[in-house]
């Protein structure tokens, strides 16, 4: 099965967000390169929200390019089998917290967001990574910072969309 196929099988399996996910699919059966960030009409990413459930907080990275406080996510890349082992790839790089497992039930959202040409836009496919007891961090070339938050701290630090994630996600919880 090829990302692509995966993807399609992910988003027809998710229930969420209804209209945003049909456009997902849209893009998809237009575009066979709608996974790579090739794609001019835009493209799939994925990414992981790092969650601690025990201590009530999030790790979240000041992106390097964005300046902004945003969960740990990218680019799919040809080795990726599936999206959720993408998701869970960049967690891993961005996060360096070893030992991540993804919240089980795919997706926990959606989030499509315009990025400068000549790519236009991003399909965010967005799950959850519980961290493993006693996890320490470590800052990558892709971060400016890298910091636990607490979940109330979200809102003060983040975007809509992050803070979006972090309600999903603890609803899921």
């Amino acid at each position: 099965m090829t990302l692509h196929d995966d993807a399609v099988l992910v988003l027809k399996a998710y229930e969420g967000q209804p209209e945003l996910r049909q456009t997902y699919l849209d893009h998809l059966s237009a575009h066979p390169d709608g996974m790579w960030k090739a794609c001019g009409a835009g493209h799939l990413t994925a990414s992981a929200l790092v969650i601690d459930p025990e201590q009530g907080r999030v790790l979240l990275t000041l992106h390097k390019k964005l300046n902004m406080w945003l969960q740990m996510g990218g680019h799919c890349e040809p080795g990726d089998a599936s999206v959720a082992a993408a998701a869970l790839r960049e967690a891993e790089e961005e996060s360096g917290v070893a030992g991540l497992t993804l919240l089980p039930g795919g997706p926990v959202r959606l989030d499509r967001h315009p990025i400068p040409a000549p790519c236009h836009w991003h399909l965010d496919v967005q799950y959850a990574a519980l961290a493993p007891a006693g996890a320490v961090e470590a800052i990558s070339d892709e971060s400016l910072d890298l910091r636990w938050f607490t979940y109330d701290e979200v809102a003060g630090v983040a975007d809509t969309s992050v803070v979006n994630l972090v309600e999903a996600t603890r609803a899921r919880l």
